[in-house]
């Protein structure tokens, strides 16, 4: 006999039996139909090719093999209505996991906001969260050690995570992120509103790391010149606090001059080109379905976002 040949129905039908004594109790123990439950007793009779019950006077017996599937029957029907119940709280959001992986600028603002609005709204649901930039937060979620990532890209990139390694997956493009060029308050272009790269040739520059300054060199390389880059660094508030010292200039996306907070001594302005950086949000096709997820996403792309000078795309 193979495990397809009984149902939960048939088994739950036995235990009411054995704890009520009769077809009749039984059928109301269930909220069955007398005859509804004669003929899960013969269906399950026929397919397992023995006899169930017999008749005892007026009423009926559980025989051996009626026995031996009562025996099991509340441990089974007990696992089922265990998992029934948990598969509730799932499409609930009264439980669930998302993993989730983001850029360092998202760590200390998109992040921190959205754990407390998901704790608010579904606090049953955990997320686990991996501070990684674009390229690895993608190729966790290929690898399927992250359900979702917050990346970044930027237009024009030589290296963007989205094109090859996000091949797949997908990719839901949140909010423009603004370049904004940072300058000592005491910078002859501090008086601009705009600031043109193109007039920043002579300039020296506080730069991230290699792969992290790309971008600055994409742009300069537009406006036909290489920057010099006299200090390397990717901590926000250090880049800050050494343009604040007068200590040369920086471009930063408004998300991490946000995050990082206002320096005295800080002039920001825009760029000629108004250039821009986009959020993304990357997971795998089709994990929308799974409910915990579905929610984490919505609740990512409705974040209040102003204060960190986001625009949503679209």
């Amino acid at each position: 006999m193979l495990p397809d040949d009984l149902d939960s129905h048939s088994l739950r039908v036995v235990r009411a039996i054995a704890d009520e004594g009769s077809i009749t109790r039984a059928a109301e123990a269930l909220g069955y139909s007398q005859p509804a439950v004669s003929q899960h007793l013969r269906k399950l009779e026929a397919r397992i090719g023995l006899p169930v019950v017999a008749r005892a006077g007026r009423g009926v017996r559980l025989t051996e093999a009626g026995r031996v599937l009562a025996r099991h029957a509340l441990a089974v029907t007990t696992a089922l209505d265990a998992a029934a119940g948990e598969l509730d709280d799932l499409r609930g959001l009264r439980t669930g996991r998302v993993r989730l992986a983001g850029f360092p600028s998202a760590s200390s603002s998109l992040v921190p906001r959205l754990l407390s609005t998901m704790e608010a709204r579904h606090p049953g649901v955990r997320i686990t969260y991996l501070e990684a930039e674009p390229p690895e937060a993608v190729a966790a979620v290929r690898a399927q050690t992250a359900d979702l990532a917050i990346t970044f890209g930027y237009p024009g990139d030589r290296v963007d995570p989205h094109r090859e390694s996000a091949r797949g997956l997908a990719v839901a493009p949140l909010w423009r992120d603004e370049m904004l060029l940072a300058l000592p308050s005491g910078h002859p272009l501090a008086v601009r509103e705009r600031v043109d790269l193109a007039d920043l040739a002579d300039e020296a520059w506080i730069g991230g790391c290699p792969r992290c300054r790309g971008h600055l060199l994409e742009l300069a390389a537009g406006r036909g010149y290489e920057p010099r880059i006299a200090y390397e660094t990717d901590n926000f508030v250090a880049v800050l606090r050494m343009v604040a010292e007068g200590m040369r200039l920086a471009l930063l996306p408004g998300l991490a001059v946000g995050s990082a907070g206002e320096q005295a001594g800080v002039v920001l302005r825009s760029t000629g080109n108004r250039d821009h950086r986009t959020i993304n949000l990357v997971g795998a096709a089709g994990a929308d379905v799974v409910p915990a997820i579905s929610a984490t996403a919505e609740a990512i792309a409705g974040l209040e976002v102003g204060e960190w000078r986001l625009a949503s795309v679209g």
